[in-house]
């Protein structure tokens, strides 16, 4: 967690796609961590009114897996913090782009031993970011996917989507611009750049890990755009 941001800075979860169990959605009930200070996470009052979603970071089903459903719903309803949200705007959070089933893609599609991997997300917590009521609010979130593949070799990939468009001028009650979203997948150092956090040696496995420069984007349209 970011202090004064109020938000999480990185979010990470373990997914078996061996036991992953369909959960049916209930309605959501979002609650305060007990673990983090009132006064260091942002509540309901950023959501009320407006188009704003709580958006997940850890994805609800990510979790949901384990040897009972009893367990699997546990780690489903974990996932209904507020510090494992952040605010997104409505049309970015709802919208069905590449980006929200991007861990079920690399599960089911990629050289994946056992169909396991470890997601860490995140906003970009950039100084610049415009405020709402008394909340910067995050114009860009990321993720970086770690598995190990068949042949046993970790490969760890990092991608980028932006609701900049969507969030200007929110404060004003001005027209929004509803653009489409792009998924692109950027090295993972640019994550490190952006964000200030250490991956350690997923650097070294990414398969971008190469290029020269980390401002290159390789857009994510179907499976086959993914390099693993």
């Amino acid at each position: 967690m970011h202090r004064e941001r109020r938000l999480a800075m990185f979010t990470a979860v373990n997914i078996d796609g061996r036991t992953s169990r369909s959960l049916r959605r209930e309605a959501d009930h979002w609650s305060l961590d007990p673990r983090v200070a009132v006064t260091e996470q942002i509540g309901e009052e950023i959501y009320r009114d407006n188009p704003l979603d709580r958006g997940h970071l850890v994805r609800r089903l990510d979790p949901a897996w384990g040897a009972t459903e009893a367990i699997a719903q546990l780690g489903n309803d974990d996932t209904f913090h507020f510090t494992n949200c952040s605010p997104q705007h409505k049309d970015f959070n709802q919208n069905k782009t590449t980006w929200a089933g991007l861990e079920d893609y690399i599960l089911t599609n990629a050289d994946n031993f056992d169909l396991k991997v470890t997601v860490v997300t995140g906003p970009v917590l950039a100084p610049d970011d415009d405020q709402y009521r008394g909340v910067q609010l995050p114009r860009q979130f990321w993720k970086v996917v770690a598995m190990v593949k068949t042949g046993g070799a970790l490969s760890a990939t990092a991608y980028l989507l932006s609701q900049e468009e969507l969030i200007h001028g929110l404060e004003a009650a001005t027209e929004f611009d509803y653009g489409a979203y792009r998924t692109y997948q950027v090295p993972v150092r640019r994550i490190a750049e952006l964000t200030g956090l250490s991956f350690g040696d997923l650097e070294a496995a990414d398969p971008l890990a190469g290029l020269e420069s980390t401002s290159v984007a390789q857009e994510i349209r179907t499976v086959a755009d993914l390099v693993l």
